[in-house]
């Protein structure tokens, strides 16, 4: 039996909710790092390739723990992308659907702590090794030209003095969901809104909300991750809404060409401070609230914020819980305690230079 291992990209603070959703795909979690979750599988799985909440997969092909801050350490990256098993991973790469022929390859690196040398060194090293043993071109990133379509991408990223090189197994990151066909300001980046939905717990039959839905990214990855879910949206901007029907219907060709389910989700324009929704009717609340950042909270919220707290602590089953993500979270706690919610578990996130937290309460 070959065991395959992987190395799958996160958000900063996600690593331990993939881990958690790769474990549960029957995969071995071996290791985590910054950003990184490290896993085996015994075969090639096609449907980790679904993975929500990471950014994205690669093949692992190799480590080397000879990375220190030093110049000379770049002899250990060349060494890494010599010694590699990069052909036999491309015929793995191909059972997953994409093509082992490739014109050009490009490398991507990163690190942690200063360095004497930067990262188009530690690329340049790697990738003009790696593409003269493959016969291929290789694209230098030095002069921030992206490299062309198809190319073969590498991965390289560096955490003290242990270095891992990867090999992308899908043409484009995994983060970027075919059915985002339609976007407003604020629109929420897919695998965090696929752990809101995975910290929520959500099960089939469920009947989750999301009172300010923006274009539908959150309830459209929870569909995802819990088909047979009962879905509503709602949000104050008529625009908003029209943009998640047209992310849902994307989704909706996306998972009929590949034979899958689509998530039933009702939207409608609606005030987050002022619910349509009877007491103690919802299992699940999920959001990102808009607390005037890119996007002006508005309605009721506009002159009282907090009375969304109330709102959901009202509609919220007995046993229900809120996963929301919230910015300044200990500016919101007494809030959060007045409308009677209890916080149950905060974990921050980096995101794009902010450190929001995904906190979940319960009534």
């Amino acid at each position: 039996m070959v065991t395959v291992r992987f190395l799958a990209r996160t958000l900063r603070g996600l690593e331990e909710v993939a881990a958690r959703e790769v474990a549960g795909r029957g995969c071995g979690v071996e290791h985590q790092r910054h950003r990184e979750v490290w896993f085996r599988a015994s075969r090639p799985e096609p449907s980790l390739l679904d993975l929500r909440t990471v950014d994205d997969l690669f093949l692992l092909a190799g480590v080397t723990e000879d990375a220190d801050h030093t110049k000379a350490a770049l002899a250990a990256f060349t060494r890494l992308a010599r010694d590699a098993p990069l052909r036999q991973l491309l015929e793995v790469r191909k059972t997953y659907g994409y093509s082992a022929r490739a014109g050009t390859l490009d490398v991507a690196a990163s690190f942690l702590g200063r360095r004497n040398y930067n990262r188009y060194d530690v690329e340049e090293a790697v990738g003009r090794t790696a593409a003269a043993r493959l016969g291929l071109r290789f694209h230098s990133r030095r002069n921030g030209e992206a490299p062309p379509e198809g190319s073969l991408s590498l991965r390289v990223t560096v955490e003290g003095t242990q270095a891992a090189l990867a090999v992308r197994i899908a043409d484009r990151p995994l983060h970027r969901r075919s059915y985002k066909t339609s976007s407003t300001p604020g629109t929420l980046h897919p695998p965090l809104a696929a752990a809101l939905a995975w910290q929520a717990g959500i099960r089939a039959g469920m009947r989750v909300v999301d009172p300010c839905c923006g274009t539908g990214t959150i309830l459209l990855e929870s569909g995802g991750l819990s088909p047979g879910a009962v879905l509503l949206g709602l949000d104050h901007d008529p625009a908003a809404v029209r943009a998640a029907v047209a992310n849902a219907g994307a989704l909706d060709g996306v998972r009929r060409g590949s034979a899958g389910g689509t998530p039933g989700v009702t939207w409608a324009v609606g005030d987050a401070g002022r619910l349509p929704l009877g007491a103690g009717t919802v299992d699940r609340v999920v959001s990102n609230p808009p607390w005037d950042r890119q996007v002006l909270a508005r309605g009721a919220l506009a002159d009282d914020p907090a009375r969304l707290f109330r709102e959901i602590r009202r509609v919220l089953a007995a046993d229900g819980l809120a996963v929301l993500l919230l910015h300044e979270f200990e500016e919101l706690t007494a809030a959060v305690a007045a409308a009677g919610l209890g916080v149950d578990d905060v974990r921050v996130v980096s995101l794009f230079g902010t450190h929001p937290a995904m906190v979940t309460l319960s009534g």
